[in-house]
C-alpha cells in the first residue's frame, strides 16, 4: 500500500511540474560564409540550448536556451571558443588561426557563398 502512494504521489508532482522556460537572446559574432555559420551553431549545439540560428549577412546569432541552466556570457564564450568574436568577448588569437583561411574575418576575408 505504501508503495501506491509514493506511486500516485510521483505522479502528481510531474503533472504540476513546469516545462523550462526559455528565453532568446540576438547578439553579433564575425563570421563570413556557411562554414561560419555551421561552426558557430555547432558551439552553440550544448545542453541548455534549444535553438541556435547564425544569420550570415547581419552578423548575428540569435539563441533559445534555458537561463537556469546557462548565462549568456556563457553563449558568448562558447562563440568564442570556436574562433569567432562576438560583441563581448574576443576568440583568442589561437582559436582564430584554427579557421579556414576564407573563414578569417579579421584579415579581411571574403567567401564565395
Amino acid at each position: 500500500m505504501k508503495k501506491i502512494h509514493i506511486f500516485l504521489f510521483a505522479i502528481c508532482a510531474l503533472s504540476f511540474s513546469k516545462p523550462p522556460k526559455y528565453i532568446t537572446v540576438s547578439f553579433t559574432a564575425e563570421g563570413t560564409c556557411t562554414m561560419c555559420k555551421d561552426r558557430i551553431e555547432e558551439a552553440l549545439d550544448k545542453p541548455g540550448i534549444k535553438k541556435a540560428v547564425y544569420n550570415t549577412s547581419e552578423k548575428k546569432v540569435t539563441v533559445t536556451y534555458n537561463p537556469k541552466k546557462l548565462e549568456e556570457i556563457q553563449l558568448h564564450n562558447l562563440v568564442a571558443i570556436a574562433g569567432h568574436d562576438t560583441e563581448k568577448v574576443k576568440a583568442t588569437q589561437a582559436a582564430y588561426m584554427e579557421l579556414p583561411d576564407c573563414c578569417k574575418y579579421r584579415d579581411g576575408a571574403k567567401c564565395d557563398d
